[in-house]
């Protein structure tokens, strides 16, 4: 089999939830950055703007509006030492777009995450957020709307894939390790038509 880093990549990406407190350069994240506006974007419009947050007082204050691993709380929830250093919020720009398609986001926060990743930099995609207090800490002017953000740091905990169709809940074992249940490919991958295997 051909080797393929980006492959490679996608494969090992998993939400990591507890980081260190290590910090990440400011030219690596231009690049995280550069690379979810390298993103594809529908007709286009390129309607996603980005807010960087690097602030540690600016972090703080917006932790207490996001929520963490519902289906592990409150294990799942970072402490004090564990919190992300860095934000990316993810902006809607809605005077470059009435309608703004969900699959720009999808695509651009992918490119963020895997970007990332191929730093030794880890993610959390956040969107169970207050986004009318975090807009209010950002300054967000009101035809940009926030949709979501991204935790960035060096990991602080690995998190494992294990192959499953009967449960999609992740969870915590009694160590502390974090699992999380993935489909099997052949549950998921028809053949020229939906049912067929080959």
């Amino acid at each position: 089999m051909e080797k393929n880093e980006l492959y490679s990549l996608i494969i090992k990406r998993r939400t990591v939830r507890k980081f260190s407190r290590r910090k990440i350069t400011l030219p690596v994240l231009k690049k995280i950055i550069n690379a979810a506006r390298c993103a594809p974007s529908a007709a286009n419009l390129q309607f996603l703007e980005y807010i960087l947050i690097t602030n540690n007082k600016t972090t703080q204050r917006i932790f207490p509006y996001t929520k963490w691993a519902a289906y592990i709380y409150p294990q799942g929830t970072p402490g004090i030492k564990e919190r992300p250093l860095y934000y990316v919020g993810i902006a809607i720009n809605c005077t470059r777009s009435s309608k703004s398609d969900l699959r720009d986001l999808g695509a651009a926060a992918e490119n963020i995450m895997l970007s990332a990743l191929g730093f030794k930099i880890a993610s959390c995609w956040l969107g169970a957020i207050n986004k009318k207090e975090i807009s209010k800490i950002l300054s967000l002017p009101k035809h940009v709307k926030l949709d979501s953000l991204i935790a960035l740091g060096y990991p602080k905990e690995t998190p494992k894939t294990i192959e499953t169709d009967k449960k999609t809940k992740y969870y915590q074992d009694k160590k502390g390790i974090h699992y999380v249940p993935k489909r099997p490919l052949e549950k998921i991958l028809y053949f020229n038509k939906y049912g067929k295997k080959d």
